[in-house]
């Protein structure tokens, strides 16, 4: 089948891949432009152009697909289009082009987690289950009719980036179970269920801002669903700090009272109910560190009491 590829980041890495080893005849890959990242500024390409160009295949990088990919694939002209958190929306005209249509691999169990940030959202409102869908693309965002799913359980403590990796090799593995059965022309295709809907907007920074008055498990949530992007922080009598690993605990306080800060017992935080171990936490200009480390060389300063540094 011939086949073009449409996707950026390591998440879609796995499903190129799945493709290539399965011999589908990749034409094309559709990717991103090269973006300059870091403090130094430097460009680098994504995860998918790399593999892509590892592989021999063409590769294309428009700003704008609706704009400047409509002629060039309607050259390649293939038998289906994949996508897999490809980062632009697909025009209508472009959705005509491939023969079988385009299939998306979505990171979450649709119609639950619609939009960009599928599994991010999925740790922060506590969801126990998730997992993988395909899904033929329409003009909507996520809105087309469910080919195959994947259920997995969320293990605990399980951050963002952990889990979409899981979810990268569950999804390429239905990606190829899917194209099998389109082949075959038996597979599954069910419309998305309105009422049962959700969409989540896209991440910003500002949402990794913590707010002390929730409930430790939220906050928790928070915490690893923010987990390597963009980040949960807090103002700390050492800076403003990064929050990366945390656990729920049965102490309580004041909302953002620290409990405990020592080299010996830790790091522990009050919550609007219950509190919040930190196990990961990153001081301005340094690494992630255990905050038994960090608090061996930064002690807490003498009669502070709070997140804010207030005593």
């Amino acid at each position: 089948m011939r086949i073009v590829f449409m996707g950026t980041p390591d998440y879609a890495v796995a499903s190129l891949q799945a493709l290539i080893a399965a011999g589908h005849e990749v034409a094309a890959v559709f990717t991103q432009p090269d973006k300059a990242k870091g403090r130094g500024g430097r460009v680098q390409e994504p995860p998918v152009k790399i593999l892509a160009k590892e592989s021999g295949i063409p590769v294309y990088q428009p700003r704008r697909i609706r704009l400047e990919g409509l002629e060039t694939l309607s050259q390649i002209a293939p038998d289906l289009c994949v996508t897999a958190a490809f980062g632009q929306i697909l025009s209508q005209e472009l959705l005509d082009i491939p023969r079988l249509g385009t299939v998306n691999v979505h990171a979450s169990l649709l119609p639950k987690y619609r939009g960009s940030s599928p599994v991010h959202w999925a740790l922060i409102k506590g969801e126990e289950e998730t997992g993988v869908t395909t899904m033929m693309t329409d003009a909507g965002i996520d809105t087309g009719d469910i080919l195959l799913q994947a259920p997995t359980k969320i293990r605990p403590g399980e951050t963002a980036g952990e889990l979409t990796e899981r979810l990268a090799v569950l999804g390429a593995d239905l990606l190829i179970k899917t194209i099998d059965a389109l082949s075959k022309g038996d597979c599954p295709r069910e419309k998305q269920d309105e009422g049962s809907m959700s969409y989540y907007p896209l991440l910003n920074r500002e949402m990794g801002r913590i707010d002390w008055q929730k409930p430790a498990r939220d906050i928790v949530n928070l915490i690893h669903g923010l987990n390597p992007w963009p980040s949960a922080f807090s103002d700390s009598p050492w800076g403003q700090v990064k929050l990366h690993l945390a656990q729920e605990e049965g102490h309580h306080g004041a909302p953002g009272q620290i409990l405990l800060a020592s080299a010996k017992e830790g790091l522990v935080i009050a919550a609007g109910s219950g509190a919040v171990r930190i196990k990961s936490m990153q001081a301005p200009g340094r690494r992630a560190m255990a905050p038994e480390d960090f608090l061996r060389g930064h002690p807490l300063p003498a009669g502070t009491k709070r997140m804010n540094g207030e005593a």
